[in-house]
């Protein structure tokens, strides 16, 4: 079990919750030893442990937890789920919250996930799905599979780097023993308080742009997608259905809808659906009302759930279930339970899932499950932001560029940045390197804390030989556009000839985007100097930047099979500026 260094005491569990607080504000808590456990393994122990938790929540406890997906039985025997692998509920029972752990100086072990349902299988679910559709059995089926990775590492400091990734969430770390449930939800199953009860579904994505023009033109697209509004109106009427079980008379409403949410890796819509309910109500009628979320089953919900046992080939466990928190008081917090870790026994297990309609694309869809598991590859590797700058003769050329896109990458990932203090840890290094020409390195790791290299650097002959990559360059959009110390997707394709300088990429359009250490510009037969888009994917280098400043080159899609028509292609990065260069065969 983790342990607070703030205290010696060990941690059981941590909620930071966004807008859970009496006042609105995020509820953000710690708690050590628990009172009492509250777990209950069948279906009929699943209502009374619910209420029994309310209860000891209304008599001044805390109460912590969560409710597996195959408990949907414990509310309607109708609901078909593949049987549970742990208990369907738990919930720990605390006195008080104690401090909240500090950020863990270890880094946890690299975590490399593996997708539980390849592309092949991916489209005939799909398909399958769209057949139930036509032949009007269901309206959309939410579609979901495991990633699977081993991860050896602490669990708390995995919880604190995904926390980092995933930032304003749901995010709860509860240890059950022998699983642990590290979960930074961006979804509010139900707030329920003071008889008031909010539900926000989540349903329609898009990605996140590469600059905040394409970020705008993507949240913009969302919100006019017909496919992605019917897909949440859908649901909200799901949801409104389910309310009007436990709610007053005519006090369903629906006070936002359509609503964009971003997220670092995604935008989301969400709407509000709200309902005063009836005096009297449990907290296990709240759940026989609404779980499990309709945006994680489809609709009709029954049948969605049918076709989600009969096209996924295990239990989805707390993964779409819910997550949450019972204050003193009553008021009742849950998530759902999506962007879960669990861990077991050195297994790490997280879902990922999208809702199918008749309008739904598989390609479409399967880059939506890339998007939204990107969260996962920003948390389960230590890596540093990096800028690489030239020093010659004690001066730094472009340093406020450099400075400004180290202080987006830290923003990007949630992480703290002091430019002020890095241009003065720079300077000092200047002053120590006055003559010659050096090769920089400022590091930035995942508390904020810089670090500086200094390296003597040669001239480059040109022009330098360079190679076409084999296949196109795959790797979670992050780290292609921010640069950091995490290059493996980058040293795939170095050049295994040392008389090679280095290597050409190109994305899955085919579309050349830059090289392994510097950007692209082309001079194409009509005489025009081009550099890719970002959007292509790639770094927005301080080189490519100034050669767009300065009038050197516009942004153009450049195809490989368009390379024929390039008269010049030359590498240009802040650190060598533009090297002519031969592509070789």
């Amino acid at each position: 079990m983790p342990t607070s260094a703030a205290s010696s005491e060990p941690l059981s569990a941590c909620i930071d919750f966004v807008g859970a607080a009496a006042d609105g504000s995020a509820l953000r808590h710690a708690f050590g030893k628990p009172l009492q456990r509250l777990v209950a393994h069948t279906a009929a122990e699943v209502p009374p442990l619910l209420d029994r938790a309310h209860r000891l929540a209304l008599q001044g406890r805390w109460c912590v937890g969560f409710v597996r997906y195959e408990a949907a039985a414990a509310f309607d025997p109708a609901c078909r789920t593949h049987e549970a692998d742990g208990p369907l509920a738990w919930f720990a029972v605390y006195d008080e919250p104690v401090a909240w752990p500090c950020e863990l100086a270890a880094p946890q072990a690299p975590l490399h996930w593996q997708a539980g349902l390849q592309r092949r299988a991916f489209d005939t679910a799909v398909r399958r799905i769209h057949q139930a559709i036509t032949e009007g059995e269901v309206y959309q089926v939410n579609l979901t599979a495991p990633w699977h990775g081993r991860f050896d590492g602490e669990p708390l400091a995995l919880f604190q780097a995904l926390h980092r990734a995933q930032p304003q969430a749901y995010a709860a770390f509860v240890d059950a023993g022998d699983e642990q449930v590290l979960s930074v939800s961006p979804e509010l199953f139900f707030d329920w308080r003071d008889g008031r009860l909010l539900s926000r579904p989540m349903k329609g994505t898009a990605p996140r742009g590469a600059t905040p023009q394409e970020d705008e033109a993507m949240a913009a697209g969302l919100l006019a997608s017909e496919k992605e509004r019917a897909e949440n109106l859908m649901i909200v009427d799901l949801i409104r259905n389910d309310l009007s079980r436990v709610a007053q008379p005519f006090s369903v409403q629906v006070p936002q809808l359509f609503e964009r949410r971003a997220w670092p890796t995604v935008w989301q819509m969400t709407s509000d659906v709200t309902a005063r309910t009836r005096e009297g109500t449990t907290l296990a009628q709240v759940f026989g009302a609404l779980f499990p979320c309709g945006s994680i089953t489809g609709a009709p919900k029954l049948r969605a759930m049918h076709w989600i046992r009969q096209l996924e080939a295990q239990p989805r466990g707390v993964y779409c279930g819910a997550i949450g928190v019972l204050q003193p008081g009553g008021a009742a917090t849950f998530s759902v339970g999506i962007r879960t870790v669990v861990l077991r026994g050195g297994n790490a297990r997280c879902g990922i899932g999208s809702g199918i309609t008749i309008d739904a694309h598989a390609d479409a869809e399967w880059r939506e499950w890339q998007h939204k598991a990107a969260f996962l590859q920003r948390a389960s590797h230590s890596f540093e932001l990096l800028q690489t700058l030239r020093l010659e003769q004690g001066h730094y050329p472009a340093l406020a560029l450099h400075l400004a896109r180290l202080a987006d990458a830290a923003r990007h990932f949630g992480r703290p940045f002091d430019a002020a203090a890095a241009r003065q840890a720079l300077q000092q290094l200047a002053q120590q390197h006055a003559c010659g020409t050096w090769r920089v390195r400022l590091l930035v790791d995942g508390h904020g804390q810089a670090r500086i290299q200094a390296f003597a650097l040669g001239v480059t002959g040109q022009p330098v030989r360079v190679q076409l990559a084999a296949s196109p360059v795959v790797a979670p959009q992050d780290f292609l556009r921010f640069k950091t110390t995490r290059r493996e997707h980058y040293e795939a394709h170095a050049p295994a000839d040392a008389a090679v300088f280095d290597t050409l990429l190109w994305n899955a359009d085919r579309e050349v985007t830059e090289f392994t250490r510097g950007n692209v510009l082309a001079q194409l037969d009509d005489g025009r100097w081009i550099t890719p888009p970002l959007r292509c994917g790639l770094l927005d280098g301080v080189g490519r930047a100034l050669a767009l400043q300065h009038g050197r080159a516009t942004e153009a899609v450049l195809r490989v099979d368009e390379l024929p028509r390039v008269r010049e292609l030359r590498f240009v990065n802040a650190l060598r500026g533009e090297l002519r260069t031969i592509l070789i065969d």
